[in-house]
């Protein structure tokens, strides 16, 4: 009786959230229930809920939990929303998971970036962003001339960029704009040919949905 009315739960809310999201369904440490969307974290029915999760993080602090989640914690990033429940006399957790870039798509993308160069600042265009960078701590943007510090994190620029920008490793987001080709290195990894000749790597993590996003 109780997996029939996981599964009805679990169909019901996937008639309500955005058809590329998927469904996750915990009680105590472990997962019951699965609803596979487009962005698929292909997680299994008795899978253990990790740490840093969102599924972990809603079950501990009781409360809605609306977060995004890096890829080293179930293998892929994801933008999620958890919410504690009840199941019969036990206490749960129900997890909708969405593309990394699903806040993206929600909200008024920024239109520049100021970024500092010598001891000035600048607005730039965000069309004439090539790519941003993470590195020595600090956050960089690159259009065709210039390389510009900023002092946003590029975990937060994740949320605030137009959709014409793809994260493809923890360290990189780049524009689609400017991508040149799309290849393989030496391991078999996916790499991108920016126009300014410029390689980039493609984290494995991050292959599903750049491939979701570019279609091939």
């Amino acid at each position: 009786m109780e997996n029939k009315i996981v599964e009805q739960m679990g169909f019901i809310i996937g008639d309500w959230i955005p058809k590329e999201a998927s469904v996750a369904i915990a009680i105590g440490d472990s997962y019951i229930y699965y609803k596979a969307g487009v962005h698929d974290l292909q997680i299994r029915g008795g899978q253990p809920v990790l740490p840093g999760s969102i599924a972990a993080r809603a079950k501990k602090e009781k409360q809605r939990i609306e977060m995004f989640v890096e890829e080293s914690i179930l293998g892929t990033a994801y933008y999620g929303i958890g919410y504690p429940i009840i199941l019969g006399d036990k206490e749960g957790v129900l997890v909708v998971i969405l593309p990394p870039d699903y806040l993206v798509r929600q909200k008024q993308p920024i239109r520049f970036l100021t970024g500092k160069i010598d001891e000035a600042w600048r607005p730039v265009p965000i069309d004439l962003v090539s790519h941003i960078e993470s590195s020595q701590k600090k956050t960089w943007f690159y259009t065709d001339q210039e390389t510009y510090c900023s002092i946003h994190t590029l975990k937060n620029l994740k949320h605030q960029l137009p959709d014409i920008f793809l994260p493809i490793h923890r360290s990189y987001i780049v524009n689609i704009n400017y991508i040149e080709e799309i290849s393989r290195d030496i391991a078999s990894n996916y790499q991108l040919t920016l126009r300014d000749g410029s390689t980039l790597p493609v984290s494995q993590n991050y292959a599903a949905s750049i491939r979701e996003r570019l279609g091939f």
